[in-house]
């Protein structure tokens, strides 16, 4: 709220102190990301123990890791729109309990249809994590402040990677694969405690006010936007990135090089510790870049989609090396630089987008990037299949990879204009009857 009791609209210009409780909130939600990837990666970290003792065929196993995406973006869209209704902080409490819940039934004895509905269900309620929570802190932080915490946000992913990865590991050798899905149920509940002690709603913006006061824009023009179509195409080419670093980096460590599973565990940590450290910067660099005057066109759209132009150049490289050490570190800086669009699109989205639909507009975003998850980690799986030798799959495999990162950060600089994309909406919202009366339009 402002200082005489007026919420603040996405995009207002005038500066705005950080609530006190804020970055509370921010650990928090950092957490909830962390428990969220952690909760990504534990068939595929214990996908050889899952195989044998369900007698499981590569391709039974392949329809397991797929099956986590089938209502991800489905639920992301639909809880998009809630959030937009109903307090966050209830919505992010129901989501944690669901994966929490989604968890212990395999425990004890499972069959493969157990373990498949419960990857399903656990997608369903992970699928919007992320778009939740991003609009949770914009509650929390007027938007010249957001790139910092959204950049800590979104590094729960890699930090949920780098503990996951050696602890669970720990558990499924020592004990058995069944209680590494136990312990992420229990950190879930203890996570759902924390945040029924500490967690609140944002001060700074009341949504069922400014649902019925500030202006509306149809979802279509937002939709359609350059800079929203920019934001979906440039976070499309990380995640295809992301998506084959948690499918078939390991992999790739494994038999393309013949590492041992012990050293490419190590390895596999590399790119996602190089990653947090690009996104953390990004996001003070953002930050100070606009303290400074720089447009958000420049802090935020340009920032952003360099790295990802660069990455892909570097990937390219890889097949025109020698030495697994080089090709792996070329991989691994490249793959990192991708870290930079998550930090700058979910403040760029809320820039121009009114806060009272700033949640399912944010939440739409997400479930269209992430259908790189289903694409890539498939192809790559055909090049590898189809190529003469495994090492050359891989490298193919890596330079389609490329294409698509440096397309979508040409994409990135063309269409991501968050500066000016304001006003051009609102003076299209302005010429339809009815829109800036509240009333939004049916398309």
């Amino acid at each position: 709220m402002s200082a005489q009791g007026t919420p603040k609209t996405a995009g207002s210009t005038t500066a705005e102190a950080t609530p006190k409780g804020a970055w509370t909130v921010t650990f928090l939600l950092f957490l909830f990301m962390v428990v969220n990837f952690a909760d990504k990666i534990v068939v595929g970290l214990a996908g050889v123990p899952i195989m044998t003792d369900l007698k499981l065929e590569p391709e039974q196993f392949g329809l397991l890791g797929s099956s986590f995406f089938f209502l991800f973006s489905i639920s992301t869209i639909v809880v998009g729109f809630i959030v937009n209704k109903v307090p966050t902080r209830w919505v992010l409490l129901t989501l944690a309990v669901i994966w929490s819940l989604a968890q212990f039934p395999m425990v004890g004895t499972v069959s493969f249809t157990t373990l498949l509905i419960c990857r399903i269900v656990l997608g369903a309620g992970e699928g919007p994590g992320f778009s939740v929570a991003a609009h949770a802190i914009y509650k929390w932080f007027p938007d010249e402040k957001r790139t910092l915490p959204t950049a800590i946000l979104s590094q729960g992913s890699a930090f949920g990677v780098i503990l996951a990865v050696p602890a669970l590991n720990w558990v499924i050798v020592n004990h058995s694969w069944h209680y590494a899905f136990g312990a992420l149920g229990i950190v879930g509940l203890i996570w759902v405690a924390a945040w029924l002690a500490l967690g609140k709603e944002g001060p700074l913006e009341d949504t069922q006010l400014l649902a019925a006061t500030e202006p509306k824009i149809p979802y279509f023009q937002l939709l359609t936007s350059r800079t929203f179509i920019g934001c979906v195409a440039a976070t499309f080419g990380a995640y295809w990135a992301l998506s084959l670093g948690l499918t078939w980096f390991t992999s790739f460590i494994v038999k393309g090089f013949g590492f041992s599973q012990t050293d490419a565990g190590f390895i596999s940590i590399l790119p996602w510790v190089f990653g947090a450290t690009i996104v953390i910067l990004t996001g003070w660099i953002s930050q100070m870049m606009m303290a400074r005057g720089a447009t958000t066109r420049v802090a935020r759209g340009v920032l952003g989609s360099v790295p990802l132009v660069l990455g892909g150049l570097i990937i390219a490289a890889m097949p025109h090396v020698q030495g697994a050490g080089l090709q792996i570190a070329l991989l691994v800086v490249g793959s990192g630089l991708c870290g930079a669009i998550y930090v700058v699109c979910p403040p760029m989205l809320g820039e121009f987008t009114p806060a009272s639909q700033r949640g399912a507009v944010i939440a739409i975003y997400g479930a269209l990037y992430t259908l790189a998850g289903i694409i890539a980690p498939a192809v790559m799986g055909s090049v590898i299949q189809r190529a003469g030798s495994t090492v050359d799959g891989y490298l193919t495999g890596y330079t389609i990879n490329a294409v698509v990162m440096i397309g979508s950060g040409v994409l990135g600089l063309l269409l991501l204009w968050p500066n000016t994309e304001k006003s051009r909406l609102t003076r299209g919202a302005a010429a339809q009857p009815g829109a800036l009366k509240g009333v939004v339009s049916p398309t």
